[in-house]
């Protein structure tokens, strides 16, 4: 009998308290990023379940998707690829979990102060980084706005394309491009806080919604996520880098 209750005891030490917590693989817009890299320790912390997430343009991660990728949920930075997957039967009912802006972000000091259409203008500007029109959102939104104004012809010269909204930003961190019309969210990082930024209120807010595969082996685990993106703590983090 002592030898029996010796053996339970050992395998209830060496059982991990997330044993039946399953690994999360997530496929992210990368505007999402700064935020992401809050939310996915505080559920790791909740929960016990670990989260990976690969962060790229909204259409490169649906290509993926479509071609078999093993992702267990999809958050993308717009609603229109959700939804054609959900038609498709791909994945569950797709749900909002943020709304978020572009601004015109630089580093040159002699553009703060200016209006975004003003700056991109500005003879101090020969390269303008815009995300690709395409395939990432909000690229997408800053050509509308472009077009609205009837400035997209006219810049073209300028602009230097971006395969995701995160590279755009790169583009402009590291001085390969002069401006950059990038998602408000970079803003409140520790480099975007380095230059100034615009809002480019011409351009529509971008609505991102967020779908579960129906091909995921962690349905539970990718529930929980899903429920957690609507929890306080990520509402408080969302607020942090201006989503609404």
């Amino acid at each position: 009998m002592k030898l029996l209750l010796t053996l339970m005891m050992a395998l209830c030490v060496s059982l991990p308290a997330n044993a039946q917590a399953a690994n999360l693989i997530i496929a992210q817009a990368a505007n999402f990023m700064p935020a992401m890299q809050e939310i996915i320790p505080a559920f790791e912390k909740e929960t016990g379940i670990k989260v990976q997430a690969t962060y790229t343009s909204t259409g490169k991660l649906y290509g993926q998707i479509i071609s078999g990728a093993p992702f267990d949920m999809f958050l993308a930075a717009d609603t229109l690829r959700p939804e054609k997957l959900f038609a498709e039967n791909l994945v569950q009912e797709p749900f909002i979990y943020a709304k978020g802006r572009i601004v015109l972000w630089t580093r040159n000091e002699k553009l703060c102060g200016k209006s975004w259409k003003e700056s991109i203008s500005s003879p101090d500007v020969t390269h303008i980084a815009i995300a690709n029109t395409e395939t990432a959102p909000y690229g997408t939104v800053a050509k509308i706005a472009l077009e609205k104004e009837q400035l997209w012809t006219t810049i073209q010269p300028k602009l230097a394309i971006g395969q995701s909204i995160s590279q755009v930003f790169q583009y402009v961190a590291t001085g390969a491009a002069d401006a950059g019309f990038c998602a408000y969210s970079y803003m409140f990082t520790p480099e975007g806080k380095n230059g100034c930024f615009v809002p480019v209120k011409e351009a529509p807010m971008v609505i991102q919604k967020a779908c579960i595969l129906k091909s995921t082996p962690n349905k539970q685990a990718a529930e929980k996520f899903a429920a957690f993106l609507g929890s306080p703590t990520v509402t408080a983090i969302k607020s942090k880098y201006g989503y609404e």
